[in-house]
């Protein structure tokens, strides 16, 4: 059955003013399978049988970009959107695992779609001839079926980059990988050695997302350790306690899948308990203990991160709250306003829904407990939040500048007076008032003096 796609107006257009030329023209690749899947596409791909200087003739009266002239693609910016079209191509060897190291133009759009990557990917649509689907792409798309165009060996030797795009549509679109593709994945994993780590990161982001990751990270855990080999010493660890009924990567999967498809919050809990085999004391009753284990995850996700060239910021989100990811609230609101002040309100919220997927990633063991305490600090946390009690510097009813006027210049005293008034007030010693600050900074000064 050979379906009509809504194309939107401008895509239409593109395609019209190809073929009124004598050329062949299609919306082709994943633009074609989400929009069979009902999916809006981000952007719009277009091949056409038209050379790249026949492309520029037929669209003289727009801008045109040379994106990738040599490969055949060129950027037509129509309303203030580009889009690529690209000749027919065959790709030649891939010296780098990843780049052609030649193209040839192609004659037919079953040539082009031949080098693509799956069959849900190799698709072409345009209104005159439907759907072009050489290699039953629609069949696969019905049946959520992964499965590479040709060998799959051949296509994931030619880009390595596909064994992780492959893994991010069977999580993102819930596809099931067909038998020979998933060992072909496995047993060419190594190649992601030669895939820049920037690239290998934004496609481990996208597959976190997904909602099959569970799945995908315990099916396929021997590729991600290729380049997260952190991860390894989880995979068969068990916990002899009776807060965990999992090993430490089934607890790492299954609070992956509990935490909403945030790319900062799942890359925290897929790498928050990492740290827990170097951390292991086992007591005289054979009770497994993991004291420590935040701060030593927190150094592996940092080398870790650092290694796939992750942000900055990313990096030091992560590491903040996976060090402070296994401290337990409750209502007591000066705990919650020390740990406010280090890791700010951001970061707090965050740490929240990071507890709470974690607690439902263990046994049933004192849950109901875990949980309400949990609920408890929530609303702590946001009457705190909410009726601007202090908990920083910021908050606090006296500043660098009062001191000073108070005849306290020197900036190191400054600094220790504001902690140490900071500290009383949010253990609720002293009261937030400048009047009483001003008092009882005179007496931490003449203390220290």
């Amino acid at each position: 059955m050979n379906l009509t796609l809504k194309l939107p107006n401008n895509v239409d257009k593109i395609l019209n003013m190809l073929n009124n030329t004598g050329c062949e023209a299609f919306a082709v690749g994943g633009c074609v399978r989400d929009a069979m899947l009902g999916i809006e596409p981000n952007d719009w791909d277009i091949t056409t049988s038209a050379q790249p200087a026949e492309i520029k003739e037929v669209f003289s009266s727009c801008r045109t970009i040379d994106i990738g002239e040599a490969h055949g693609t060129i950027g037509v910016l129509i309303d203030d959107v580009v889009y690529e079209i690209t000749t027919y191509r065959i790709d030649g060897d891939y010296a780098d695992k990843r780049h052609p190291d030649s193209v040839s133009f192609a004659k037919t759009i079953e040539e082009d779609l031949s080098r693509r990557d799956f069959t849900v990917n190799a698709m072409a649509y345009n209104n005159e001839k439907g759907i072009v689907d050489p290699f039953n792409g629609q069949a696969d798309l019905k049946y959520k079926a992964l499965r590479c165009v040709g060998d799959p060996d051949t296509r994931f030797n030619e880009d390595a980059l596909r064994i992780l795009r492959g893994l991010r549509f069977a999580s993102v679109y819930n596809f099931g990988i067909e038998s020979k593709t998933a060992a072909s994945i496995i047993r060419n994993r190594l190649l992601l050695n030669d895939i820049s780590e920037e690239r290998i990161a934004s496609e481990f982001n996208k597959l976190l997302c997904g909602d099959n990751v569970k799945y995908i990270l315990s099916r396929y855990k021997d590729v991600f350790s290729v380049f997260f080999p952190e991860i390894v010493s989880t995979f068969d660890f068990a916990q002899n306690t009776p807060h965990h009924n999992k090993t430490v990567w089934r607890h790492i999967t299954a609070s992956v899948s509990f935490i909403e498809p945030d790319e900062l919050l799942r890359l925290v809990m897929f790498l928050h308990d990492i740290g827990k085999p170097l951390a292991l004391r086992t007591d005289s009753k054979g009770i497994d203990h993991f004291k420590g284990h935040n701060h030593f995850g927190a150094v592996l996700a940092k080398n870790a991160l650092e290694r796939l060239k992750y942000p900055r910021k990313t990096i030091d989100d992560v590491c903040v709250l996976i060090e402070y990811h296994d401290v337990r609230f409750n209502e007591d609101k000066r705990k919650i306003k020390h740990v406010l002040n280090i890791i700010g309100k951001e970061n707090f919220e965050r740490l929240l829904k990071i507890q709470l997927a974690d607690i439902k990633a263990q046994s049933m063991y004192k849950r109901e407990s875990k949980l309400r305490d949990h609920e408890l600090a929530k609303q702590a946390f946001r009457e705190i939040t909410d009726n601007n009690e202090c908990y920083s510097l910021q908050s606090l009813a006296i500043n660098g500048s009062d001191l000073i006027h108070l005849g306290i210049t020197d900036g190191k005293s400054i600094g220790f007076i504001l902690d140490n008034l900071l500290d009383e007030v949010i253990n609720e010693t002293l009261e937030n008032d400048n009047v009483t600050l001003k008092k009882q900074a005179l007496e931490i000064y003449a203390q220290i003096k």
